[in-house]
């Protein structure tokens, strides 16, 4: 593989904000309730990198036939985007995302075919030969439009706006699609990996939640805490509803402390277990 951007590469990521900012400069699209992931394309070369720099390909195979057919056979890119489930309704379901994170491939490929995924671009880090990340925004969508002139069903385009009345009805209408919020971004903003350069505005609801499971931090497996995972009870059981990760370097450390008596089979009879030991076998695979 010779891509124009050789993976891993970090998202580049936003920061909680409680309202949609506005002034001059300032780019908004919808939050879409997915996956994270980089597609990195030379010609028949498809390489999808998660958030947490892991491979997605085998978990999504339906989408590398269509990010294949973006542009013509032998183009080169590196876009930034979300893997998203709709149900038949139209409504996201970030939880048939969660089913994906299967060791089995055939199971994979039954749900790939019951419940196809679809590529939500947002951002192009790289164009044919050239590197984009030192340019601004507006010049990175301009290029992200072209390479996506001509697209496959299930490679989308996000909407863009540099209206914040624009922005705010998105905010409140677009909740009912099951999006979690807007996205704001600098129009001069470089791509800085790893940096919570962009703002989110998400819906605030308030609930009581069980702290159902949490993951390790990428910079401290085993003595930092990632982030918690958020569930609900309902007659189907624990639902999950999300994540929760906002915490410093100090609560991390404090947080291992704190679930590490809770971690003792934690997993006997736990609604999640399956899912969890599916996670862990791919993860120590290297999948």
């Amino acid at each position: 593989m010779a891509f124009t951007v050789e993976p891993p590469v970090e998202p580049m990521l936003a920061k909680p904000t409680p309202k949609i900012p506005d002034g001059d400069g300032w780019r908004y699209e919808p939050k879409w309730d997915g996956f994270r992931a980089i597609a990195f394309r030379d010609g028949e070369e498809l390489y999808i990198q998660s958030r947490d720099l892991k491979p997605l390909n085998r978990y999504f195979p339906e989408l590398e036939a269509p990010l294949r057919a973006v542009g013509d056979p032998a183009a080169r890119f590196v876009i930034d985007g979300e893997v998203v489930i709709a149900r038949p309704d139209g409504r996201l379901d970030f939880d048939a995302l969660l089913l994906r994170i299967h060791p089995a491939a055939s199971r994979v490929r039954m749900l790939a075919e019951q419940s196809p995924a679809s590529f939500v671009a947002f951002d192009c880090l790289a164009d044919g030969g050239d590197d984009l990340r030192a340019l601004p925004f507006a010049e990175r969508r301009g290029r992200l439009e072209r390479v996506l002139a001509t697209t496959p069903e299930s490679v989308h385009l996000t909407p863009i706006t540099d209206d914040p009345a624009v922005a705010q009805r998105w905010f409140e209408v677009f909740e009912g699609a099951g999006l979690d919020g807007v996205i704001a971004k600098r129009a001069d903003g470089a791509y800085l990996p790893g940096k919570r350069e962009m703002a989110k505005i998400k819906h605030l609801r308030t609930a009581d939640c069980v702290v159902a499971g949490f993951r390790w931090h990428k910079n401290g497996p085993g003595t930092m805490v990632g982030s918690l995972l958020l569930g609900l009870w309902n007659d189907a059981g624990l639902q999950h509803v999300g994540v929760t990760s906002s915490f410093d370097t100090a609560r991390r450390h404090e947080l291992v402390e704190f679930l590490e008596p809770y971690r003792a089979d934690a997993l006997r009879d736990h609604p999640w277990g399956d899912w969890a030991s599916w996670q862990a076998e791919a993860e120590s695979q290297g999948r």
